[in-house]
């Protein structure tokens, strides 16, 4: 079970990792899909949506005990995508996005598993997605009075486990020069 967490070696050494986390309904996967257009790269789709689209159909909603899986989802995906990565791989989330939602959700539940790799799994910087956007209802959403408290618990996520990221705000079209410009100055670094 524990393997199913890991990243994976990095085929490619030079290969720089992003994440867009953060609250619902921020553009996380909006951008990420572009940003994966720009640089001409693969992404990593957000894997609990799936999920929990596939469950929603037969009338069930998430439970404690679908975060397990839903990281394991999520890290297979990853993996999967870093082997086609150019240069540059976008995560649509990660396992510490899996855990603030799964303590958010579950009473501070989390398993130690998803916990443990939310820690040891790295990333060069995340972009943490500031809430002035407008909500969008989307049958899976469900927080639309709770976004600042949910931003400031993906902050301090980030904090307690001293992750690199910046917080990313405005419009659309601000939100992706932002990024491009992180980007870049991350990719010159790995040159």
């Amino acid at each position: 079970m524990e393997e199913k967490l890991k990243q994976i070696g990095n085929i490619n050494s030079n290969c720089i990792k992003v994440v867009l986390y953060g609250p619902e309904s921020t553009g996380k996967s909006s951008l990420v899909k572009e940003l994966a257009n720009y640089y001409d790269t693969v992404y990593v789709e957000e894997f609990s949506r799936t999920y929990a689209e596939a469950k929603a159909l037969d009338n069930h909603r998430l439970t404690k005990d679908d975060v397990l899986p839903i990281a394991i989802g999520q890290m297979q995906l990853e993996n999967e995508q870093l082997k086609k990565a150019n240069r540059l791989l976008i995560c649509d989330t990660d396992l510490l996005e899996t855990q603030v939602y799964s303590q958010f959700y579950y009473q501070g539940f989390c398993p130690e598993l998803v916990k443990k790799y939310a820690l040891k799994n790295t990333y060069d910087l995340y972009f943490l997605t500031y809430i002035d956007t407008v909500w969008e209802a989307d049958g899976i959403r469900d927080q639309p009075h709770n976004r600042l408290q949910q931003f400031n618990r993906f902050e301090q996520a980030l904090i307690a486990s001293k992750k690199p990221y910046i917080v990313v705000k405005g419009r659309f079209e601000e939100r992706l020069n932002f990024c491009k410009i992180h980007i870049d100055e991350l990719l010159k670094k790995a040159d």
